[in-house]
């Protein structure tokens, strides 16, 4: 389906849990005869709007009848929902409703699935948040735990919570000092090695080196290295048969935006198996920096340094690396305000790895091969309270009022880079999404894509055809800033 749903509201607040809707719908009677309605909830409505609106069911909406994922999801099946839970907080104060997924926008989807599923199956709800980021205080804040009583209190059916995460760093002074195992996917994990098929395969035999999530940088380039490109994935987003994506709407510093595609690395089970960035500038094939300079050499000297004695647990290293670290942004400039780590539009490394996983995860098995058959998908972003500037943890909140739904991940990513007032075509992350090559990740292309929506603005468009002033034009990363704003192309024309 080549149809994006963009529900417009104007509220910029979330809802209090367990998110009852406003009002009772038809469709709804019978699972909501006990419960309390929340008249605040104009969330719920936003929901269900874009599920009718992008046509699921739609000729028995507003009745009794209307089942929006009867064609999705059967009775006894496994449903993942995978919502956005990067951080308990942003990184420089305690906002959070513009940095994770909130919960109002999961209850509706938890209700309809009950409904398709008769109450017979599995709704697991699960991601890795950041290493260093506490499980525990993020699903307190999404309200997870209070949609799960609800529906164990008043309709005898589990939904399954899971911190897909398989270790816990204790920082002081943003320096990693104690790793904490944690049991990650209590079905376990699946190595997929992508080989050929890894958009990483493009660099095979470059000599070139990669850093991933972690101070253990040669576990990083093991896991990618020619022909080699390995990924350990959580097992239960696999063996579902449908993943339901409830990703926020945010910019993102190595990749221009985070909505689907990028949010996959919250299915992993070893993050430090993911290339985030490849050491050195341009010159060299790498995209650390965006050039090279005397001082980024010395900086980098230390930093490989550094992170080799910190993988190594020493204490006087990490002593010294948190008495040091304000001082050496003195020296070489605050990562805020300067480029490095890849934090820029010349990443050429992240758009790879995302692809990869979003691959892996559609047509992925238990037993770690890549399969012919795709994995069922739908996806609705969270874009009431969204982020711009410094994204993913570190940006500012910006009032959309949006709701975001459609079954192609590609293709609501490129509708929400362009609602955001950017050009996909300037974005490797969804541009290379299009390639028409095996295992591909949409049938669909970018000129084909129409809108539906509630603003007539939007409404029957397709994403060339959107004025320039309707979109909500969001700052980008400032290492990205000037590279993928679209163009006011009628007053180039004047």
């Amino acid at each position: 389906m080549n149809k994006v749903c963009v529900i417009k509201t104007n509220r910029f607040d979330y809802p209090k849990p367990p998110f009852n809707p406003d009002v009772i719908y038809p469709e709804l009677k019978s699972l909501h005869k006990n419960i309390k309605i929340d008249e605040n909830n104009q969330i719920f409505n936003a929901v269900r709007k874009s599920l009718s609106l992008i046509g699921m069911d739609y000729e028995n909406f507003n009745t009794e009848k209307w089942n929006p994922f009867k064609d999705l999801v059967k009775p006894g099946e496994i449903v993942f929902i995978k919502p956005n839970m990067i951080a308990e907080k942003h990184r420089k104060n305690n906002d959070w409703d513009y940095v994770i997924t909130n919960g109002s926008v999961i209850r509706p989807i938890i209700d309809y699935l009950f409904i398709a599923m008769k109450g017979e199956g599995r709704v697991i709800i699960g991601d890795a948040p950041q290493s260093d980021s506490k499980y525990w205080e993020i699903i307190k804040l999404m309200g997870l735990e209070e949609i799960r009583e609800c529906y164990k209190n008043y309709r005898n059916f589990e939904i399954e919570i899971i911190n897909l995460q398989d270790e816990y760093w204790v920082t002081k002074d943003d320096i990693h000092i104690e790793t904490v195992t944690l049991k990650g996917d209590p079905r376990g994990s699946v190595l997929f090695n992508l080989k050929e098929l890894s958009y990483f395969s493009e660099f095979d035999n470059h000599n070139i080196k990669y850093y991933g999530a972690g101070y253990n940088i040669d576990e990083t380039n093991n896991a990618h290295k020619n022909g080699d490109h390995k990924y350990y994935i959580a097992k239960s987003p696999i063996l579902a048969d449908v993943f339901i994506n409830i990703p926020k709407l945010k910019t993102h510093k190595k990749c221009g935006i985070t909505v689907n595609l990028k949010s996959l690395v919250g299915i992993n089970a070893n993050k430090n198996y993911l290339p985030h960035y490849i050491f050195g500038d341009p010159s060299n094939k790498g995209d650390q920096f965006d050039h090279m300079t005397i001082k980024r050499k010395v900086e980098n000297f230390l930093l490989i340094n550094v992170k080799k004695y910190l993988s190594k647990k020493n204490k006087i290293i990490q002593y010294l690396a948190r008495k040091f670290k304000s001082k050496a942004y003195d020296i070489f400039g605050d990562t805020d305000e300067v480029i490095r780590s890849g934090n820029w539009y010349g990443n050429d490394t992240v758009w790879r790895m995302s692809l990869d996983l979003n691959k892996i995860l559609m047509y992925g098995s238990f037993n770690g091969e890549i399969n012919s058959k795709r994995k069922r998908y739908f996806s609705i972003v969270d874009g009431i309270k969204s982020m711009e500037g410094n994204g993913p943890v570190a940006g500012t909140c910006k009032n959309t009022g949006l709701i975001i739904s459609g079954f192609d991940p590609v293709a609501v990513d490129c509708v929400c880079a362009t609602l955001m007032g950017f050009d996909y075509k300037k974005i490797k992350l969804i541009t290379r999404a299009f390639d028409k090559i095996d295992y591909r990740l949409t049938d669909q292309s970018a000129e084909s894509l129409e809108i539906v929506s509630n603003n007539e603005l939007w409404n029957g468009k397709k994403i060339m055809e959107l004025d320039y002033h309707s979109l909500l034009h969001f700052k980008p990363h400032f290492g990205w800033a000037g590279q993928i704003e679209l163009e006011n192309k009628k007053n180039e024309l004047q």
